[in-house]
Order: C-alpha cells, then structure tokens, then sequence
C-alpha cells in the first residue's frame, strides 16, 4: 500500500441553497483575484462584494484635489483604500501619500492590499491613529502640512458587512460598533448603562429618530438583555407598531446613532476641523465626504468660519451628490455629500 502524506485540498464551504447567504460563506467574493467574474456579478447587481468596499464619488473627489505629481496627500480615513490608490496614481512620481485609520484591523489588510499593487513605504504610509494624530504624525514624518486632505466619513462596507464588528442588524454579532475594537466600551455596555433620557438624547440628536422616546423606553425596561444586534433590532420592531419600512428606518437610525455614540463620531470630527488650516499647505485642497446631516452641517460652518476669517480662498457653495447612475450601481452612495475647500495661497 503506497502512503500519500500530501496534504487534501481544502474543501470550499459549504452552504444551504443554491448561492451563500452569510458573510463567511461568500468564498468567491472574498477572493476577487481568483474569482473575477463572480465579484463583477455581484457588482453589475448593484451591491458590494463581502468584505470589500467600493469607493464614492470618486471622479468628483479627484476632480476637487486635482492631484499632481510630486504632492503631499493626506486620506484621513483610509478605509479600504480606494480613493488612496487613485490618488496615489496621480501624485506619482515623486508625490507621497499618507493614509490614516482608526480602526487597526482593516488598516493592516488594506496596507497589504496597496503593498501588493506596489505602492512601497517610500511613496506610501499607514498609521493607526484618529483625526486628532494626523498633526503629530505629519511632523514625525518632517511634513509640514499636506497639499491635498480627503476625509470619507462613516463605516466602510467591508465593517458593516463583517457579523463580529456588530455595526448591522442584517447580520447576527456581538452588538459591539467599535472603530477600534481594543479601546472604549461596545454599544451593548452603553444600551446597559445609560440612561432613558440619555438613550432618548443620544437617538435624536445622532440620527433625528422619530420615535426616540419609545424605543428608550423599551431598552430601559430590557436593561443588560441586548448582547446582539438581532436582539435590539427584535426589541425595536416589538416596540414600534409601524410599517415594516418605517420599522426598518428606525432601526436603521438607532444602529447610526449608536455607532457614533459609542465611536464619538462628532468630536472626532470636530478634532478634525479645528486642526484643518494648519494642516494644509498655502493653495492646498481638502475634500470631506459625510453620510449624515449632523456631519455635514458641521463641515459646512467650519467651512464658512474658515472663509469669513481669511483662512480659506473659495469653499463650496453646494453639497455635491453621485450621480443617478452611481448611486443605481451602488445604493450605499445615495446619502453621500461632498464639500471642499482651499486654503488662501
């Protein structure tokens, strides 16, 4: 008897049904390079592979920062590193681009993913830091300020389609919504902890929930019940006795304001809007792109106060939207605004 001790192929997962349902079953999309066509049908369907995301607005932005070669860029928000490597292409040769995320596990698998299509260390950086690091780091790296800034706020699509970061309630997961899930405490502890009013405070004023009143009053009679997000988006709809899509909303929005609640989403970014001119060079560019109507009224008035104190030469007078035929490919960049600014040469 002749022994084989070569190791069996590795059986592809195995799911219910004719096509995989569950973020970890979705082999084929988890590995676009080998699986093209596959990937390129989930997309012409209008939706985003697993654990990927697909950049917005993305002809607009570089037509907003319009990249050289030679600049110093700056993407505070790296994510999964789309708009990176567009602009990265632009500002090559000589040109340098600084990318900057808080959450440290899709930092490092998007880091390996621009290694790999060859952007070295030389031309390229990541750093695990937030808004309020980008200043020190800069001077780490003997940069005085940047020429171009883009900030693409919110959660990427490979967060919210990942059940263990808890960001969804399509997904069953811990009910955590940390960025950095090694510091701060989940949204569970805070559903646990804070108060009815507080919950009330934090759903109206995070996502202009309707019924706020009501569902933190559900919550407080649920105290330390709610570990997963299929458990407070359950609770959600047995409290409310509204359409299914009314439902839907609100569950929606409470997931949001949670998300920011528990990231403290708005005094990130408002970090991030005081330190704006200093970090930008003389004539250079800035870009935010916001999700929701409490981000973009504060970039909106940082923009203009920056205006009327001479700091900036010309912003934005509109939001700028995708396109019809954008927002048709990828339903998640329908809430998406744009707003830019330079900074006075």
């Amino acid at each position: 008897m002749i022994e084989n001790d070569s190791p069996r192929p590795k059986r592809r997962v195995r799911y219910r049904g004719k096509n995989p349902r569950h973020f970890e079953e979705k082999y084929k999309e988890h590995n676009p390079e080998k699986f093209v066509d596959t990937v390129a049908k989930v997309i012409a369907s209008g939706k985003t592979p697993a654990g990927s995301h697909r950049p917005i607005c993305v002809a607009e932005i570089l037509d907003i920062l319009k990249p050289k070669p030679g600049q110093i860029a700056v993407d505070a928000t790296l994510g999964y590193g789309g708009h990176a490597q567009e602009i990265l292409k632009c500002i090559l040769p000589g040109g340098r681009l600084i990318g900057f995320d808080v959450d440290p596990i899709e930092l490092l698998r998007t880091e390996t993913r621009l290694r790999d299509a060859g952007f070295t260390s030389e031309v390229f950086t990541a750093i695990h830091s937030n808004f309020a690091g980008i200043p020190k780091a800069l001077a780490n790296l003997n940069i005085a300020a940047a020429d171009l800034i883009l900030a693409d706020l919110g959660v990427s699509s490979m967060q919210y389609d990942r059940p263990e970061r808890g960001f969804s309630f399509k997904h069953d997961g811990p009910l955590d919504m940390r960025l950095n899930p090694n510091r701060g405490q989940p949204a569970s502890v805070l559903l646990a902890n804070a108060s009815q009013e507080k919950l009330a405070q934090i759903f109206t004023e995070n996502s202009d929930e309707p019924h706020a009143q009501a569902i933190a009053r559900a919550i407080a009679a649920n105290r330390g019940a709610l570990q997963r997000t299929t458990d407070l988006a359950n609770l959600i709809r047995n409290s409310l006795h509204n359409s299914k899509d009314e439902v839907d909303l609100s569950i929606r929005r409470v997931f949001q304001a949670l998300r920011i609640a528990v990231n403290d989403e708005f005094s990130a970014l408002d970090a991030f809007l005081r330190i704006l001119p200093n970090t930008l060079a003389q004539a250079g560019r800035v870009a935010i792109l916001t999700f929701h109507s409490g981000e973009d009224r504060r970039v909106k008035k940082a923009f203009k106060d920056f205006h009327t104190a001479g700091l900036f030469s010309q912003i934005s007078e509109d939001v700028i939207r995708p396109t019809p035929e954008e927002i048709r490919s990828n339903p998640r960049a329908a809430p998406a605004k744009l707003r830019w600014a330079i900074k006075r040469p």
